[in-house]
Parts: structure tokens; sequence; C-alpha cells
């Protein structure tokens, strides 16, 4: 399936995950009965489902330690978004840019 994502496809994912935890991503999606992908539910669940992804405008801190960081280590998003709990590396990547 292509296109956004429901609401329903949204609560079959928690739910799924909920009950049996995180695991192989195309098995998961089979199981779950999403016809999505294996990737479209594991960048579903890290970006925007998972109970600690903070959403919402960066503060002034975490910009200043984006900044620190990236002259420090360059574009490794995800080991940037380990020093900013609850923020993904795809979103420090678009702050960056």
């Amino acid at each position: 399936r292509k296109g956004g994502w429901t609401l329903e496809e949204d609560l079959i994912l928690i739910n799924y995950i909920a009950n049996h935890g995180e695991g192989v991503w195309n098995s998961l999606a089979k199981s779950a009965g999403l016809k999505r992908t294996g990737k479209s539910c594991r960048l579903r669940w890290l970006n925007y489902l998972r109970p600690d992804v903070r959403r919402g405008n960066i503060t002034d801190e975490e910009q200043q330690l984006i900044m620190e960081l990236h002259a420090k280590w360059g574009n490794r998003w995800s080991k940037i978004a380990k020093h900013l709990p609850g923020r993904t590396d795809n979103e420090i990547k678009n702050e960056w840019h």
C-alpha cells in the first residue's frame, strides 16, 4: 500500500508492537496484517509513533548542541540524535538543512 498512513494503520502498528515488541520489520508488517513494507513500518514507528518521540520546535539549547556536535562529527545524524533524547535523526537533519 502506498500513500499516507491512516489512523487505523497507526493503531494496528502501535497495538502489535505493544503486544509483541519490535522485531524483524518485514515479518512484523505481515504478522500485524499491514499491507506496508517493513521499512515503512519501521520508519513510521521510529519517527512518529514511539511514545518517547518529542515533536515540535527544537529549543535554543538543542540547536546549540546540534551545532556543536555537527562541528565535531559532521553529518552523523544518528550519532547526534543519541545526545538529544526523543529527537529523531531525520528531524535533526531537517533542522540542520
